[in-house]
């Protein structure tokens, strides 16, 4: 843990009990509240509420924070004492571990868990290193509306940010790649009134390079030294550097993925996300929060203001909507229409009757010519759905997936040239092994094809043009303004200098085909984010739709009209009594767990209990003799003004299985995003 430094220290008279009461890191659930300790004559001074202490527990010892300093124990017993302050500095401020509370509570999780994401560990260094006291800086003036201007409720949406008020907003950005213009300029804008105002701010974007656009934004306006970034490839130093920069009062404001929503900004006066939808937005380690639940707890809590910002918008964002609780910021129409791509559905209209079968191929004829057109202009993205190169086979003759015969796992090509091989145990098809079981055919075909082998097609079909990937194992940031063809996985795709020629959105069958229930928003979510890098006005080819159908995500792509998708979506919902109009929460395990674990769940009156039934993919959970199968899980549905009412039903069940050390382990989500 490295040396005790001297630290920044409440007032003297916050300090003097002698008795600590200590949140001990520990992920056993009936352990979930405070332990009280006695505080040595020694350590008096240092163990400050919020500071690091290791304590003798359960005959270890263990780290853990000082929350208070008492004058009189509730404890009866003889208390053990703190055995040493790791650092006097008072890392968990109040308001951070109110947060962490009403986070865990939210999601039927411990403290300790979250705990574990919202403060990062100590670096002694940069204790030192660091000065305690921040140098005096100049007032911000309150910048131009820029963006803003083109979304009536923009400017008075940052007049209220500037007066000290906590307006909230769901900003539907407009598409462009309009340098100055774009949405990383809009948030440093809101970040600067907020500054100005003398309040900090929070910014969480879903990636590292969605990070690296903020960040220039926010130099551009403001200049360097004015923000600090929270992400989680910066190295264990610089982290904890930028971490104690925002609690030592340095910076006010902070950008970053996930775990910046827990900075503990001063005067916090906005929090905001970009692309609420985006699942990188979500904590995939227990208690599996989001984002966006987060940072509203948090404004909820401080009075700050809130804007959820994207392309599109989330059924979560179309419920507080159609709330009342945020207010839409949305551009007019006509500013819409001018600002978006032209978007066309390859197979339509005259397609048909010309290319006949081929309207719809891979890259059908409209799609290359859209290609070969703007390549005098610029550089042309092209984005598919999948990575790899044929990442899924199927019969020729009745189109059964092929699954291997020793683990049931897909069967993929993985490069050209390559035999058929399983994605899960690497065992390979041989060229006349495979006989399928349903018909009997002998014959393979492609039902999807990856990214490798699209940009092995096109640069055959535009020699003398460089190829450019971007996906799994090698995401590019940025590609220059000259003539190029860029493929790219949803999520992958490069920013383009001055923006792309022309997009290509391609197997748009195999985006609507997700096994998921958000399957239409979120390929309108991958197209719109593709389709928004396009220049102004150019065009956009939506290739492999479904034939002879017209489905709503697809007209409101060529609509650009994401609005109306979220509030069709949820109208649906609600009438179907599925999430979010109702609050679900999933517990999986194995057969005799969970069986056990829902005779012991004391329900609350109202909420209805949905299986036990098999999971869609079981997986193994422990090692050795302790290995066992998790293949069941049960739902259970809830109105959502009585979700505080399960998940406390849900921290007892998980407290009282700890308690009792029950064999089997069941898991608790709330709101679990891959159930449905």
């Amino acid at each position: 843990m490295g040396e005790t430094t001297t630290a920044r220290r409440p007032e003297h008279d916050q300090v003097t009990g002698p008795v600590a009461a200590v949140v001990v890191e520990t992920p056993l659930a009936h352990l979930d509240r405070v332990f009280e300790y006695d505080v040595p004559d020694e350590l008096a001074a240092d163990a400050v509420p919020g500071a690091r202490v290791r304590v003798r527990f359960a005959g270890r010892e263990l780290d853990g924070f000082v929350v208070e300093r008492r004058e009189r124990a509730e404890h009866d017993g003889r208390l053990q004492p703190l055995r040493r302050v790791v650092s006097p500095e008072p890392v968990l401020t109040p308001e951070v571990l109110g947060l962490c509370r009403s986070v865990a509570d939210r999601y039927a999780g411990t403290l300790s868990d979250v705990l574990r994401l919202a403060v990062p560990r100590r670096h002694a260094t940069a204790e030192r290193n660091l000065p305690l006291e921040p140098s005096p800086r100049a007032e911000v003036p309150a910048p131009e509306p820029g963006p803003w201007a083109a979304y009536p409720a923009g400017p008075a949406w940052l007049r209220r940010v500037a007066s000290g008020e906590a307006p909230a907003a769901a900003w539907t950005a407009l598409p462009g790649q309009v340098p100055g213009d774009d949405w990383p300029d809009a948030l440093a804008v809101a970040a600067a009134t907020a500054l100005a105002g003398g309040r900090g701010s929070v910014i969480v974007v879903p990636d590292h390079r969605d990070v690296a656009r903020l960040e220039t934004a926010l130099t551009r306006l403001l200049g360097p030294g004015q923000h600090v970034r929270l992400t989680a490839d910066q190295g264990p130093q610089a982290r904890y550097t930028a971490w104690l920069k925002v609690l030592r009062g340095h910076v006010r404001i902070v950008i970053g993925t996930r775990a910046a929503a827990f900075a503990p900004v001063h005067d916090l006066g906005l929090v905001a996300w970009w692309d609420d939808g985006d699942d990188l937005l979500a904590e995939p380690r227990a208690p599996y929060h989001h984002t966006g639940v987060v940072l509203g707890l948090r404004a909820e809590a401080t009075g700050a203001a809130v804007l959820s910002g994207g392309f599109v918008r989330s059924l979560a964002i179309q419920v507080e909507v159609e709330a009342g609780r945020l207010v839409p910021v949305e551009a007019d129409a006509a500013v819409v229409r001018a600002a978006a791509p032209r978007v066309s559905v390859a197979g339509e209209g005259l397609d048909e009757e010309r290319d006949g079968a081929a309207s719809r191929a891979h890259i059908p004829s409209r799609a290359w010519r859209v290609a070969k057109d703007a390549l005098h202009d610029g550089p042309v993205l092209l984005q598919v759905p999948r990575r790899g190169y044929q990442p899924a086979l199927s019969c020729a003759e009745c189109r059964t997936p092929v699954r291997c015969s020793r683990c049931q796992g897909p069967v993929a090509v993985g490069a050209s040239g390559r035999v058929p091989a399983c994605r899960w145990c690497a065992t390979t098809l041989g060229p006349d092994s495979f006989e399928c079981r349903h018909c009997g055919a002998r014959r393979l075909r492609s039902s999807v094809t990856g990214a490798r082998r699209t940009a092995e097609e096109i640069g055959r079909a535009f020699p003398g043009y460089p190829v450019h990937t971007s996906g799994s194992g090698e995401v590019l940031a940025q590609v220059g303004s000259e003539p190029s063809l860029v493929v790219a996985t949803p999520g992958a795709e490069p920013v383009a200098e001055g923006g792309y020629a022309a997009v290509l959105l391609l197997d748009a069958w195999a985006s609507l085909d997700l096994p998921v229930l958000d399957a239409p928003l979120e390929s309108l979510r991958r197209w719109a984010a593709a389709a928004a890098l396009a220049r102004s006005g150019r065009a956009v080819v939506l290739c492999g739709a479904p034939e002879a159908v017209t489905l709503p995500a697809i007209e409101a792509l060529v609509r650009w009209d994401p609005a109306w998708l979220a509030a069709r979506e949820l109208a649906d919902r609600t009438e179907l009594g599925l999430p979010p109009a109702v609050r679900m929460a999933q517990l999986t395990g194995t057969r005799r767990g969970l069986q056990d674990a829902l005779a012991q769940l004391d329900l609350p009156d109202g909420a209805q209990l949905l299986g036990p039934m098999p999971l869609p993919a079981p997986r193994r959970t422990g090692d050795g003799p302790a290995e066992s199968r998790v293949d069941r899980h049960a739902l259970v549905r809830i109105a959502p003004d009585r979700t505080g009412e399960l998940t406390r039903a849900l921290m007892a069940l998980r407290a009282f299985r700890s308690a009792r050390k029950e064999p089997e382990v069941v898991g608790v989500r709330v709101d679990p995003l891959d159930a449905f």
